[in-house]
């Protein structure tokens, strides 16, 4: 896994834009208003009811309830069913949005997220300055609920791609399986899909007076169960209808399906809604079996720990498979070291202030011969050295004829080792300008990294001079 920066720009929209409606569980009347912000911004919420305007980062660290929408919580500022919100900003391939509400709970429209697709289309998008960061699955990541028997995993993948498969395990609605296999889709052919209930947990949320803002027009409602006469009376007392009835397909009256899989699909809504939470752009694929708020938004957490992780630890991400900048040959053309004391087999990248290289590790090299022969470790010193080569190539290829230097090191600092170099390995070195190159002086950050983890790091500042 790695995160890397997309040529790609971030996108957020041109004007300010509201919808006005009715929290789903509050029954509150309520203004949404989207609004751009600056790059890296990311997404948040705006509470303009509340003293002082307090914000809340859609961030999978502040989820605090999942049992009826994914609520999240900041400083005991709450936003409840923030999912469909989210969803329709990833839906719309956006980047940084404010959304400023002044109630706790977004409006719940007809139960989708088509209403947010349409403001958000009718306020426009525009391209800013910064680049798109992206997290590159390159291996698989699950995550378990034994109880419920949920499941979510990513994959590697060209792109961000989303399967839900769901088993309510009753006669009205079975198995059902929905696919989204490109962002651009959701538009489309997810983004009207509405949310639903079952009979009886209508009637538990009913009780309680936890559904205060529903109605036959923002939510499908599954039959599992033997309608009473007296339910029927709660029902039509509740939504504001003189009669209520069955359809044939088992769903009450005043609604027909956009999609015999419309569950399906809403699911999927949810689960791209609840890993916006993520925080960073995911190119992968999820397969989510039996998903809910709940394993959706700890999924997220999940990743975003992981995200978190390679961000410290600076990862680049390499295809080594692909064809290298520079391979042995043209750097020898270069460096002036030869074997056994080149150190370094590919450069992938060069840019005016940065490099990124490669060394495979094999047990042929001559200093394992006498460097615990035993146990062989690759020593220190070689790695400091190797990550030196590479950032010799950074500062040689700022002259016409860098044939003609030679690079010596003035200093070394705050130089670190962080775990073992053995046979076998693949080290990647990753150097960059911390100031621009000034009469052929040369300082930099350099790190090492092992099989995707950081080995070693150091300041490292070289010269390089004409050979006579």
């Amino acid at each position: 896994m790695a995160i890397i920066k997309t040529d790609v720009k971030q996108k957020t929209i041109k004007e300010k834009i509201s919808l006005t409606g009715v929290g789903l569980h509050t029954g509150k009347n309520v203004t949404l208003t989207f609004c751009p912000a600056p790059s890296n911004t990311g997404f948040c919420f705006k509470r303009t009811d509340l003293e002082g305007s307090p914000v809340i980062e859609a961030d999978a660290n502040y989820v605090t309830n999942t049992e009826r929408g994914t609520c999240l919580e900041k400083n005991g500022v709450t936003i409840q069913t923030s999912e469909h919100v989210l969803a329709a900003l990833v839906g719309m391939d956006l980047d940084n949005i404010i959304v400023e509400l002044d109630a706790s709970e977004p409006p719940i429209m007809d139960g989708s997220a088509k209403f947010f697709i349409e403001a958000l289309e009718k306020a426009g998008l525009e391209n800013q300055d910064e680049f798109r960061e992206e997290y590159v699955v390159t291996e698989v990541i699950s995550f378990c609920d034994e109880v419920s028997g949920s499941e979510i995993i990513v994959m590697p993948a060209k792109n961000y791609q989303v399967t839900t498969m769901v088993d309510f395990g009753t006669k009205v609605l079975g198995t059902q399986n929905a696919t989204m296999n490109h962002i651009s889709e959701f538009k489309t052919e997810i983004s009207d899909s509405r949310t639903f209930s079952f009979l009886h947990e209508l009637e538990t949320l009913l009780e309680h007076g936890l559904i205060k803002g529903g109605d036959l027009n923002n939510a499908i409602v599954y039959v599992d169960k033997e309608l009473s006469p007296k339910t029927m009376e709660k029902l039509k007392i509740a939504f504001k209808k003189d009669s209520i009835a069955i359809k044939p397909n088992g769903i009450l009256d005043n609604l027909t399906l956009h999609y015999p899989n419309e569950a399906a699909r809403h699911k999927l809504l949810d689960v791209v809604g609840d890993l916006a939470l993520v925080g960073t752009r995911i190119k992968g694929k999820v397969i989510a079996n039996k998903p809910g708020h709940n394993i959706n938004t700890l999924f997220a957490k999940k990743l975003s720990k992981i995200i978190k992780n390679e961000k410290r630890n600076n990862v680049p991400y390499v295809d080594l498979n692909q064809e290298p900048l520079m391979d042995v040959n043209k750097i020898m053309e270069m460096l002036p070291h030869r074997q056994p004391f080149l150190l370094l087999d590919k450069v992938f990248e060069l840019t005016d202030t940065g490099v990124i290289g490669m060394k495979n590790v094999t047990m042929n090299e001559e200093f394992f011969k006498g460097h615990f022969p035993g146990a062989p470790v690759m020593p220190g010193v070689l790695i400091i050295e190797a990550m030196a080569q590479t950032g010799g190539i950074l500062v040689l290829s700022t002259v016409p004829d860098p044939e003609n230097y030679l690079t010596f090191f003035m200093k070394i600092d705050k130089v670190k080792f962080k775990q073992k170099v053995v046979p076998g390995d693949t080290l990647i070195f990753k150097c960059d300008l911390i100031t621009p190159i000034r009469r052929g002086i040369c300082h930099m950050q350099g790190y090492a990294y092992a099989n995707g983890k950081l080995c070693a790091e150091a300041e490292l500042m070289a010269q390089i001079s004409k050979v006579k």
